[in-house]
C-alpha cells in the first residue's frame, strides 16, 4: 500500500481536454527549472487560451529590425537590382530604335546599323542575366541569415519566458509557431523576397522608362493597371485576417492532435475513442474551413489579375496607332512603349504571385513576434542568497481565478535537511514544490532562500540553488551523453558514468554504443521508467544545494524506486532534499514530515513525533501498515 498521492487535479496536471492530458514541454518540469513571472499568485489563464499575435506595426519594427542587421548586404542586393533593372531597360529601347532604322533608311548603312543595335541588345541581356543571378544568390545568402537570426530569436524568447508561461500555454499553437511559422518565413526570407525586390525594381525601371519614353503612352498603359490595383486592394484587404484565421486553425488542429496522441491510453481506458474522433473532425473542419476562405480570396484575385495584364498593351496599342497616323509619335516609340508595357507583365506576374505567399509569411510572422508580447521572468541580477536556508511565509495562491490553493503556508526548511511532504489527493503538494522551485509566485506571502525571493533569481543561478524533479520527463532525440550534458556541459565520461550508476542504471552498460548511443526517434527507446532515471541522473550532474523530488520515482517498481532512492540519499548527502512522497517509507527516512491538508501545513515533526501524536499522519502510517 502506499500514501495517498496527489491526483491528476488542477495543482499537479497540464490542461484537460475531454479526459485526456495534454502534453506539454518539459520546462519547470525537466530537471532544470527556471523562474517564473505569471501574474502574481495566479497562473496565465488567458494565455492558456491563445498565444498573442503581434500588430502590424510590431511586425514593420520587426522587419526594419531584420534589414538593418545585415543592412551593407541589403544595400548591395538593392544596388545590384537597380543596376540590372536598368540593363533590362535597353533592349525595349533599341528595339524601337532598329524599327525607326529600318522604316527611315535603307542600304548598307542601315544593316550595319540594326547589326550593332542587335549585338547591343544580347549584350545587355546578358549583363541583366548575371547581374539578376548575382543579386539572387546574394539575396538568398541576405535571407538564410535573417532566417537563422529569427530561429535564434524564438528560441531565446521562448527559453526565457516564465515556466509557468510555457507550460500553460497551448501546445499545438506554440509548436506550430516554432516549426511551421518560421519554416514560412524562412522560405519566405530565402526565396519570395529576394525575387519580390528584383521583380519591384524591374517594374519601378520600366514605369519610369515608359513615361520618359512618352509620357502619354506611358499614363495610358498605366491608367489600365488601376484594374490590379483595385483588385489588389481588395485581396489585401481581406487577406491578412483571413491568413491568420488560417494559421489559428491550423494549430487548434495540431493541439488536438498532439492531446490524443499523447493521451492514447487515456483515450482507450476511458473509452473517449469517440469523442476524441468528433473534436479531432471538428478541428479538421475548422481548419478546411479556414483554407477554403483563402483559397476563395486567391480564386477572386488571380483571375482578375490575369485578365488585366493585357489592358495596358492593348490600351498603348490604340492610343499609339492612333498617334501615329496623326503623326504625334514615331512607330519605333509605339514598339517600344508596348514592349515596355509587356515587359513589365513579367515583374508584376511574380509579385502579384507573390502577395498570397507575403501575406500567408506575414501572418506567420505575427505570430512568431506574438512571442515577444509576452511577460519576461522579471529576475534580479544581483541577488545572492546568503545561505541556503528555504523559507516559506504566509503564502497564498491560486489558480484561474478560482480560489487559493494554498491557504497561508508557512514552513522552515533547514539547510541539509530532508523534508519529507505528505497529504491526501489535492492538498496542494505539488503547488508548493513548484513555488518552492521559482516557477510559479505566491498572490501573497513570500518564499525566499537566504533572504533572496526564489523566483528573483535569474535562471542560471536558480538551476544551481534549487532543481525540481517530477514524474513527467523528457528524453531528447540525441545521444545518451548530450541528454546528460544538459545538466553539466563540463561533465566527464566518467562523472557521467557515476551519475547513471548513482541512479541504479544498469541498462546504460548494455547499450550497443555506450554514452553514444543515440535516444528517442531512430534511435533506442527509452520507458518511462528509464527516463525517469535518466531524468534523475542528470539531478546529480546539476548538483543544486536544494532538490525537490514531486513523485520523481512514481514510474519506478517499488523495489527500484527503494533502491534508487537510497542511492539518491547517499550521492546527495549534505544537500537539502524536499520530497513530495507517495510511498510512506520515503516519509519514514525523512528528518521531518510536514503534512499537508486542504493547502495548509497540519503538522510539522519527525516520523516519530507524528506517529505518537496520532494526528492525520499516524492514522496514513497505520492504514499503510494495514492497521
Amino acid at each position: 500500500m502506499t500514501a495517498p498521492s496527489d491526483p491528476p487535479a488542477a495543482d499537479t496536471e497540464p490542461s484537460r481536454r475531454d479526459g485526456v492530458p495534454v502534453p506539454r514541454p518539459a520546462a519547470g518540469t525537466e530537471v532544470l527549472t527556471a523562474p517564473g513571472e505569471p501574474p502574481a499568485g495566479q497562473a496565465p489563464a488567458a494565455l492558456s487560451a491563445a498565444l498573442p499575435v503581434a500588430d502590424r506595426e510590431r511586425v514593420r519594427r520587426a522587419a526594419v529590425g531584420e534589414l538593418a542587421a545585415d543592412k551593407r548586404a541589403f544595400s548591395a542586393v538593392l544596388g545590384l537590382n537597380a543596376l540590372a533593372a536598368a540593363a533590362g531597360l535597353v533592349s525595349p529601347w533599341l528595339l524601337g530604335r532598329i524599327v525607326d532604322t529600318v522604316r527611315g533608311s535603307t542600304g548598307h548603312a542601315a544593316v550595319s546599323t540594326v547589326d550593332r543595335l542587335a549585338v547591343a541588345i544580347v549584350v545587355a541581356t546578358v549583363v541583366q542575366t548575371v547581374l539578376s543571378r548575382y543579386a539572387l544568390n546574394l539575396a538568398a545568402q541576405f535571407g538564410e541569415r535573417a532566417a537563422a537570426r529569427i530561429r535564434e530569436r524564438f528560441v531565446d524568447r521562448t527559453l526565457a519566458l516564465p515556466a509557468a508561461v510555457v507550460e500553460h500555454a497551448p501546445t499545438g499553437d506554440l509548436a506550430a509557431r516554432g516549426t511551421t511559422d518560421i519554416d514560412v518565413v524562412a522560405t519566405t526570407l530565402r526565396s519570395d523576397v529576394p525575387t519580390v525586390l528584383i521583380a519591384t525594381m524591374q517594374a519601378l525601371f520600366i514605369i519610369v522608362a515608359v513615361l520618359v519614353l512618352d509620357p502619354l503612352l506611358g499614363l495610358c498603359g498605366l491608367s489600365c493597371l488601376l484594374v490590379i490595383a483595385v483588385a489588389t486592394r481588395w485581396y489585401l484587404r481581406r487577406a491578412r485576417t483571413a491568413y491568420l484565421a488560417e494559421g489559428a486553425a491550423n494549430s487548434v488542429l495540431a493541439e488536438v492532435l498532439a492531446a490524443t496522441a499523447g493521451g492514447a491510453r487515456t483515450v482507450e481506458a476511458l473509452g473517449l475513442q469517440e469523442r476524441r474522433i468528433a473534436t479531432a473532425e471538428a478541428a479538421i473542419a475548422g481548419a478546411g474551413r479556414a483554407r477554403l476562405g483563402t483559397l476563395w480570396l486567391r480564386s477572386v484575385y488571380f483571375p482578375s489579375v490575369d485578365i488585366s495584364y493585357a489592358l495596358p498593351v492593348l490600351g498603348v496599342l490604340l492610343v499609339g496607332g492612333a498617334l501615329y497616323d496623326h503623326g504625334g509619335v514615331s512607330l519605333g516609340t509605339v514598339v517600344a512603349s508596348a514592349v515596355y508595357l509587356r515587359q513589365l507583365v513579367g515583374p508584376l506576374d511574380t509579385i502579384l504571385m507573390r502577395v498570397e505567399l507575403l501575406q500567408s509569411s506575414g501572418a506567420s510572422y505575427a505570430r512568431v513576434e506574438g512571442l515577444d508580447m509576452l511577460p519576461r521572468t522579471r529576475t534580479d541580477a544581483d541577488a545572492v542568497p546568503a545561505d541556503d536556508r528555504i523559507e516559506v511565509s504566509g503564502v497564498r495562491y491560486s489558480y484561474d481565478h478560482v480560489g487559493d490553493i494554498l491557504h497561508g503556508v508557512d514552513l522552515d526548511v533547514r539547510p541539509g535537511e530532508r523534508l519529507a511532504v505528505v497529504g491526501p489527493s489535492g492538498a496542494g503538494k505539488s503547488t508548493l514544490g513548484r513555488l518552492l522551485a521559482g516557477i510559479d509566485r505566491p498572490r501573497a506571502g513570500s518564499v525566499t532562500v537566504g533572504g533572496v525571493p526564489v523566483a528573483d533569481l535569474p535562471p542560471d543561478r536558480l538551476r544551481r540553488q534549487i532543481v525540481l524533479v517530477t514524474q513527467d520527463h523528457h528524453v531528447f532525440r540525441d545521444t545518451l551523453r548530450d541528454n546528460l550534458l544538459i545538466a553539466r556541459p563540463a561533465a566527464t565520461d566518467q562523472e557521467l558514468r557515476a551519475a547513471l550508476d548513482a541512479v541504479d542504471t544498469g541498462w546504460a552498460d548494455d547499450l550497443p554504443d555506450g554514452l553514444d548511443t543515440r535516444l528517442g526517434g531512430d534511435g533506442r527507446h527509452l520507458d518511462g521508467a528509464r527516463a525517469q532515471q535518466l531524468s534523475l541522473a542528470r539531478v546529480i550532474l546539476a548538483d543544486p544545494h536544494t532538490v525537490i523530488l514531486d513523485e520523481a520515482t512514481a514510474l519506478l517498481d517499488p523495489a527500484t524506486a527503494r533502491s534508487t532512492e537510497r542511492a539518491l540519499a547517499t550521492v546527495l548527502e549534505g544537500r537539502t532534499v524536499i520530497a513530495i512522497a507517495h510511498r510512506l517509507q520515503t516519509a519514514h527516512d525523512a528528518d521531518r514530515v510536514a503534512v499537508m491538508e486542504a493547502g495548509v501545513v497540519t503538522e510539522l515533526g519527525t516520523h516519530d513525533e507524528l506517529v505518537t501524536a496520532g494526528g492525520g499522519y499516524a492514522a496514513l502510517w497505520h492504514s499503510w501498515h494495514g492497521e
